[in-house]
Parts: structure tokens; C-alpha cells; sequence
């Protein structure tokens, strides 16, 4: 544990308390690139019976993909893995274990998630889990580390719930670790840190869905009262009429964010008004960008590792089928059969669960099974442009 200290005493966490999830799958990450199946299940068979295992791979080159899932009989079993094993060594590289959710809308919402920085290099994961584990159940923690394994001087810590996560920040943020002050927060995703830059000072303001009725007197007088106004216009067309939209310029930055956060929202001639920072077009453009690409980014994320692909189906397979065959792996979100312009099946599909454990648990099942006299090949789905890098890497190492 990282020794901490404030105001001239230490201060020691309690050892990490047992998740209590009742689950019975073990994510394990940080895996060593030429760690087996078989040495996953040495170690974790040590404590409890397990009942599967599973290195993730490269569908192309077959290289570890630097995770794995260990499944025991009981949740008893796998919670004493969980606090035995995390971060012991395998291969000479500390593993990180924690437990694989059939619901991963905690993890994915960022609740309970923060943000360590300026971390003394000595401290790695498990010092910092020590240290974190006297707030609450640690869910995963992680200090980022080079390509040589050293400590890029921070890390992430997410809790089972965002209490704890508000404990930890008030009781350690500027506190010293290891007699250095560290600072720890709230995680923000890249697209929220982005949010949070682009908060920059302005004095301009925006708003829009303005009843026709509405004058440049009803602006000043709605927007006077947060401060000094230099001009408000409402836009009009070429005869005159009201485009529903105008801008309304404060003196001070301040009193235009304070005028942002009381009136978008709120409701003028029954109409509700949108009132934001006034953006330049190329601004404007930027962030429409970033949006289209964080919500193409979530769908892709949202079933990364829960969609399957399926070949060497029986031309007497249909949607229905291949849905009935997968079912009794979990929730299934989509099924689909591949056929050509005819109607004629390609022999080929998809089948997309609701989490990335029951895809795997379907793929350990049904990859080589005989179905209608043919042995199926399940694979993890990849997307377009992931097939074609993975592919030129090993047109490359083939050389």
C-alpha cells in the first residue's frame, strides 16, 4: 500500500473487502502475450473448481489479446480468486483480475470512476488497490504504465458505487502518497474533457426557438436582468418576419454563462427556449464531427466482443433457426442470416447478445459443433477496417 499522509499523520486503508456480486466469471486482464489457457487454469484451479477458460485471441494472427475469462462452479470459489490472485504474477507480469459482468451498464456509465494523477512511480496496481479499498468495493484498478511497464505517474480507480467514489476524493485529493501530492477526481471521458476545454470564456450568446412575436426589447429585458447587455437582435428574413432565433452580447463573460444555465429550457410565449454559447460555423461543424463520431464510436463499443459471426451454415437455416440455436446463451439483440440479391443463404451470419460473455460462452460452445451434418465456425464479429489492418500486419510478418 502506498503510505499516506495528511497533515503530519498517516493514514492506512482496510484491506479490499469482497465484491459481493454472487457471480461465478472472472475478467482477467493485463495478461503476459504468451500466457496459455492452461496456465490460466493452474493458477485460478488452486482455488475452487474451475469450469472454463478462455486466452483471448486475434482471429487473424491468433496473438493474445492480453485478457482472458475464467468461469468457476460457485461465486464462493471465484470471490476468493478475485482477492488471492489479483495481481500475482504470470509470466513475470502482475495480472488484473476482477469480476465479469452480465450487465455492464455500471462499468460503462463511469459512475464511481476516478482519476488519479502525479502518482510517486513506486506505487503500482496493487499498491494503489490497497490504498483505494478502504473507500468501498474496488470494481477495477489500474495505474498506466509505458510500453516498458513503468508508471506514467497515474491511474484509474472505479468503484461499485459513486459514494465511495466521492469518499475517496475527499479524503485523498492533495493528500500526499508516498510524499507525493496527488491529485484525484472525477474520471471525465475524453469527449466530457473536451466539453470542459471548449468551456471557454465567452460573452456572445445564442438562443433559438423564439416565438415570432418576440422583439430585441424582450431580449434585452429577459437576458438584462443576469447583466450588462451590448446589443440583442433577433434575426429577420427579408420582409421582416422573425426567423425564431437572435443573439444577445453581455459585456462580461461571466454574466453570459450565468444567463446560459438559468434560461435554456425555459419556456417564453409557450415556447421553449435553447439559449448556448454563439459558435462560429467551423465550430459549430467540429463539434456536429464529434458528436457523429462518439455516437458511431458507442455503437461500435456497445457490441464489441458481443457480436458473432457464423459460417458454414445449412442452406436450411434461416433467422429463426440460427436464433433458437443461440438462445440458450443469453439475450440475443440481433440474428441474421446473410443471403444474396436471390434469397439464396450465403451459408454465413450474425448473431449479436446483449453482453460480451454470453457471446463468449456461445463461441466456447458452438465453434465446431455439428449442426445439419455441417460443423459451424463461430468467430468474434470484426468490423470492416479492423479485418483489413489485421490482415496487412500479417501480409507484413509474412514477408
Amino acid at each position: 500500500m502506498a503510505q499516506v499522509q495528511a497533515q503530519g499523520q498517516n493514514v492506512n486503508g482496510g484491506g479490499a473487502n469482497a465484491n459481493q456480486f454472487g457471480t461465478t466469471s472472472l475478467y482477467v486482464g493485463d495478461l503476459e502475450a504468451n500466457v496459455t489457457d492452461s496456465q490460466l487454469y493452474d493458477l485460478f484451479n488452486q482455488m475452487g473448481q474451475v469450469v472454463s477458460v478462455r486466452v483471448c485471441r486475434d482471429l487473424s494472427t491468433r496473438r493474445s489479446l492480453g485478457y482472458g475469462y475464467v468461469n468457476f462452479s460457485n461465486a464462493q470459489e471465484a470471490a476468493r480468486a478475485l482477492e488471492m490472485l489479483n495481481f500475482t504474477p504470470l509470466n513475470g507480469k502482475p495480472i488484473r483480475v476482477m469480476y465479469s459482468h452480465r450487465d455492464p451498464s455500471l462499468r460503462k456509465s463511469g459512475a464511481g470512476n476516478i482519476f488519479i494523477k502525479n502518482l510517486d512511480k513506486a506505487i503500482d496496481h496493487k499498491a494503489l488497490h490497497d490504498t483505494f479499498s478502504a473507500f468501498g468495493n474496488i470494481l477495477s484498478c489500474k495505474v498506466a504504465t509505458d510500453l516498458n511497464g513503468q508508471s506514467k505517474g497515474y491511474g484509474f480507480v472505479q468503484f461499485d458505487n459513486e459514494e465511495s467514489a466521492q469518499k475517496a476524493i475527499e479524503k485523498l485529493n492533495g493528500m500526499l502518497l508516498n510524499d507525493k501530492q496527488v491529485y484525484v477526481g472525477h474520471f471525465l471521458r475524453k469527449q466530457e474533457r473536451d466539453t470542459e476545454i471548449n468551456k471557454s470564456k465567452f460573452t456572445n450568446v445564442y438562443v433559438k426557438n423564439l416565438s415570432e412575436s418576440t422583439t430585441e426589447e424582450d431580449l434585452q429585458k429577459s437576458f438584462g436582468e443576469y447583466g450588462t447587455i451590448t446589443s440583442a437582435v433577433v434575426m429577420r428574413d427579408g420582409d421582416g418576419k422573425s426567423k425564431c432565433f437572435g443573439f444577445v452580447n453581455f459585456e462580461n463573460s461571466d454574466d453570459a454563462a450565468r444567463a446560459v444555465e438559468a434560461l435554456n429550457g425555459k419556456k417564453f410565449d409557450d415556447k421553449e427556449w435553447y439559449v448556448g454559447k454563439a459558435q462560429k460555423k467551423s465550430e459549430r461543424e467540429l463539434e456536429l464531427k464529434h458528436q457523429f463520431e462518439q455516437n458511431m464510436k458507442e455503437a461500435a463499443d456497445k457490441f464489441q466482443g458481443a457480436n458473432l459471426y457464423i459460417k458454414n451454415l445449412d442452406d436450411s437455416i434461416d433467422d429463426e433457426k440460427l436464433k433458437q440455436l443461440f438462445s440458450p446463451f443469453g439475450s440475443i439483440t440481433s440474428c441474421k442470416v446473410m443471403r444474396d440479391p436471390s434469397g439464396i443463404s450465403r451459408g454465413s451470419g450474425f448473431v449479436a447478445f446483449s453482453t460480451p460473455e454470453e457471446a463468449s460462452r456461445a463461441l466456447l460452445e458452438m465453434n465446431g459443433k455439428m449442426v445439419v451434418s455441417k460443423p459451424l465456425y463461430v468467430a468474434l464479429a470484426q468490423r470492416k477496417e479492423d479485418r483489413r489492418a489485421r490482415l496487412q500486419v500479417c501480409l507484413l510478418q509474412c514477408r
